[in-house]
């Protein structure tokens, strides 16, 4: 077989690995680290993200203004917030935010952090996330907000 023709064949086996890859992984909502604190880290303002916090949970979107995946990701998650009382889409243009960028480890777009209602980031996704994965990451992030009972104060 001809050198050539085997290179070929290599390529598109790995491009072939790599599509798939991504095709399975693009748009899975990761769960955030904890630090020993509870605490997830980073946590997110108001003042950052450019609008109010939902009370419940808030979609943050890191968009680029060429990005067609991200008008597909504005137009979902800007559904779900509406249908959802206490929950908030944000969309922040990476090209202009990136000192938040580098902080949260931006490294593609769309980008989306879940916020539970303090702002503490409990999901994160790259690509455009499925409805039902943003759903999740809602009851997660409500669930996450919730003050905990004292147990001592039983």
């Amino acid at each position: 077989m001809p050198v050539g023709l085997l290179i070929v064949v290599a390529v598109l086996a790995a491009a072939t690995s790599v599509g798939l890859w991504r095709r399975r992984t693009d748009g899975k909502m990761r769960t955030v680290p904890q630090l020993a604190d509870d605490t997830a880290e980073p946590q997110l303002t108001a003042a950052e993200i450019g609008t109010e916090l939902g009370s419940k949970a808030t979609f943050v979107q890191f968009s680029t203004a060429f990005c067609s995946p991200c008008r597909t990701t504005r137009l979902l998650l800007g559904q779900v917030a509406g249908e959802l009382d206490g929950v908030v889409h944000a969309e922040i243009d990476a090209e202009n935010h990136l000192d938040l960028v580098r902080r949260l480890d931006i490294t593609r777009t769309p980008t989306v952090l879940v916020l539970d209602g303090t702002g503490r980031i409990v999901r994160r996704a790259t690509g455009v996330p499925r409805r039902q994965d943003a759903l999740a990451a809602v009851a997660l992030a409500v669930t996450a907000g919730a003050p905990v009972a004292d147990p001592a104060a039983d």
